[in-house]
């Protein structure tokens, strides 16, 4: 990385660009009143239920409950992370993005950055050229089962068995950073991939970023892959999503699977929505990309003892990323058989068959605590326990880390204390729920805040001390006001970005898109209103609770004088 983008010019481009010229250059909308409405990107519906304010800077699906603001848009609809949706934004704006170096150590600059993606172009082109020339891997990819039109969409290439292939046509310096060169300690170099079947690894722009190669024969090692570099890093990249996209953008379901070449046989067979980690272990980054794409993740494993332990990996690794709507399949195969060998075997259907019948998650996981142990003993249920909230634990607060929970209790007869927090945290969601038809004045102070957060400027005239007030969230109510009265937001849109990955910025989200029903010229007036009979409110349960205090316990020296302060304000 070459540093943060500062968190001023994120403001900028929130007032900068428009939200409704972003959205309507990807979903043609259509003005309704006030606000522009479009069938919702986001589910299938026939009516439209998709609204975009222009004022709020603001999108909101009444269907499906996704909203945001320009930055979730792109993060939503394009599938990028949040410094890909800036650097889209930005190129959206006509401005460039940048960069704090403070505390930061300098990366590549964007020229160079875009000398690598060049160069890996180029040898990309280079490969599938020596792949026509060599009719020994031509030989190898057929016997193999491989189809022309499947090798062109993949982009398969060979590396000739030279060692300066590449260092006799490209830029040594621009090689060894890409990875593609090996540097001696004499100063020489040769190439990393020689007399292998080449495979670009692409990103979600389609830019080519690594390259895996396999060997012809049986040598070792089968599998080489490209090394750490500023454009590739195999922890947060799985090879086949670009070509997956290309197929369909929202697929049901993606299989994971160990190998390139396994991608590759299915996606003759039809199935083009698989997808292979690069030689390491599915990662918590692996899972949180794929979810953008799919609400379900398949992994499928060989079915002998060597695929049950990557199986059991993999699982470790994906309990942190299991939120709400998000679902993890285990496949295992049957002994001695790949996705390529079987689906060739038995054919599509029965393939397919196999990955919508996979054991969900949580069967896969209490299936394997439970089936040596003799749950009757006390020993075995409590190393079942310990064992198993070591995972359940990972689980993000929810219905699912709740259901696991109970079914830990169930299966060992015991009431698992972690539950309790669970059962906390429940509690503290419901007091902050919105009902379906009002808010708590409380509520309605803060949404009328939200969707106008220029009225922080009312609050802070009054010189309201806050710890003279009592009613029902306060805590939370103070906490959403100081942030806004901090950053001074000029827009929701702006304002979205200060609560993102906060804990309270489902709270925030509900609130900002509740329709107040409040004609524009008379918001003002009515958020005077309600903060002034809030205020009143807070004050006089603050008197009758230290009224009462004073009835049962008695006031010390500060609460007596705060009381009659109270008192004579009143």
């Amino acid at each position: 990385m070459s540093g943060r983008i500062p968190r001023e010019f994120i403001d900028e481009l929130l007032v900068r660009v428009d939200i409704v010229d972003l959205i309507d250059s990807h979903v043609p909308l259509k003005k309704t009143g006030t606000n522009y409405v479009a069938r919702c990107p986001f589910h299938t519906e026939k009516t439209p239920s998709f609204s975009v304010n222009r004022n709020k800077q603001f999108f909101h699906c009444f269907g499906c409950g996704v909203s945001g603001n320009a930055i979730s848009f792109l993060m939503d609809f394009s599938h990028l992370d949040f410094v890909e949706a800036v650097e889209d934004l930005a190129v959206f704006a006509g401005i460039d993005v940048p960069r704090e170096s403070a505390g930061y150590q300098a990366g590549p600059k964007k020229d160079d950055l875009n000398s690598l993606y060049v160069v890996m172009e180029q040898v990309a082109a280079f490969y599938v050229e020596q792949l026509r020339a060599s009719p020994k891997a031509v030989d190898y990819l057929r016997a193999r089962g491989v189809q022309g039109e499947i090798a062109h969409d993949f982009m398969l290439g060979y590396a000739p068995d030279k060692w300066s292939a590449l260092a006799e046509r490209f830029s040594q310096k621009l090689l060894i950073e890409a990875g593609l060169l090996v540097s001696k300690e004499d100063g020489q170099a040769y190439d990393r991939f020689r007399g292998r079947i080449m495979f670009p690894i692409r990103d979600k722009r389609a830019r080519i970023i690594g390259f895996g190669g396999r060997v012809l024969d049986d040598s070792l090692p089968k599998y080489l892959n490209s090394p750490e570099t500023a454009l590739f890093h195999k922890s947060r990249e799985v090879y086949g999503l670009y070509e997956l996209l290309q197929k369909n953008a929202k697929p049901a379901r993606i299989l994971i699977v160990e190998g390139y070449m396994d991608v590759i046989a299915l996606a003759q067979f039809g199935i083009d929505y698989a997808v292979a980690a690069l030689g390491t272990a599915a990662s918590q980054a692996h899972l949180d990309l794929l979810f953008r794409f799919s609400s379900e993740l398949v992994f499928c494993f060989d079915g002998d003892k060597a695929g049950r332990d990557a199986a059991w990996r993999a699982i470790a690794s994906v309990f942190p990323s299991l939120k709400g709507g998000r679902q993890i399949r285990i496949m295992l195969l049957p002994q001695n058989h790949d996705p390529d060998s079987l689906v060739r075997e038995e054919g599509l259907d029965k393939f397919t068959e196999r990955i919508q019948t996979a054991r969900v998650l949580s069967d896969y996981f209490f299936e394997h605590f439970s089936k040596d142990l003799k749950l009757s003993e006390k020993e075995s249920c409590s190393n079942l326990i310990e064992e198993a909230k070591s995972y359940l634990t990972q689980l993000p607060k929810g219905v699912f880390r709740e259901m696991m929970f109970e079914e830990l209790s169930g299966l060992t007869k015991r009431y698992i204390l972690d539950n309790e927090a669970i059962l906390a945290h429940k509690k503290q969601e419901k007091k902050h729920r919105l009902q379906s038809g009002r808010l708590s004045l409380p509520s309605f102070v803060i949404a009328l805040l939200l969707q106008n957060p220029k009225f922080i400027e009312i609050v802070e005239q009054k010189e309201i001390d806050w710890n003279q007030l009592e009613f029902e969230g306060v805590e939370k109510f103070k906490s959403i006001l100081q942030m806004i009265a901090v950053n001074k937001p000029t827009n929701y849109g702006a304002l979205l970005e200060d609560f993102r990955n906060h804990t309270d910025e489902v709270i925030v989200k509900k609130l900002a898109s509740f329709d107040l029903l409040i004609p524009d010229n008379g918001i003002e007036a009515e958020f005077c209103d309600a903060l002034n009979g809030l205020l009143k409110q807070g004050r006089e349960a603050a008197i009758t609770k230290l009224q009462a205090k004073a009835d049962s316990k008695g006031l010390d020296r500060e609460e007596k004088e705060l009381l009659l302060k109270m008192l004579a304000d009143r």
